[in-house]
């Protein structure tokens, strides 16, 4: 007796997903412009839509995902193989022409600091605040360290 209840409720089961995936898909527009989707046509300007479905193979699918990866990891090889050789000839001479423009700066800096007689900062208010003679060494130092550090001289 429970069995035969059961098998009539899956079959009753199974009737109405079959109904509902059977189901035609209608698309019709309101009165204020938006479109709708359903089963069931709501008003005289209803189009019905054919709508295809298939399965999806799982075997087609999981090769597809093992060929990413592995392209993935090809690409991450690459990558790993140009960094291992280190910076090409351009990105070298883009290296030393911005240390080059950064060196002659710091010189021009150091000269500021060699030849005037008086210097100062700004302040946050925008005052100017000069400097004595120890705060013009350190940063003379400074700056000396820096060309030492970057320029080699």
């Amino acid at each position: 007796m429970i069995k035969t209840g059961l098998l009539i409720t899956a079959l009753w089961a199974l009737a109405a997903c079959n109904s509902a995936l059977a189901n035609d898909i209608y698309k019709w527009t309101d009165a204020d412009g938006n479109v709708h989707y359903g089963d069931t046509p709501s008003g005289v300007q209803s189009e019905r839509l054919t709508i295809a479905s298939k399965r999806t193979d799982p075997a087609k699918v999981q090769a597809m995902v093992d060929a990413r990866s592995q392209a993935e990891v090809a690409e991450a090889e690459a990558a790993a193989a140009a960094a291992a050789e280190g910076p090409s000839e351009e990105e070298l001479q883009a290296e030393a022409r911005e240390r080059e423009q950064k060196c002659a700066i710091l010189r021009e800096r150091l000269l500021k600091f060699i030849n005037s007689r008086r210097l100062y900062r700004e302040d946050d208010a925008g005052e100017r605040t000069y400097l004595d003679d120890s705060q013009i060494m350190a940063a003379r130092d400074r700056v000396e360290k820096q060309i030492s550090d970057n320029c080699g001289s």
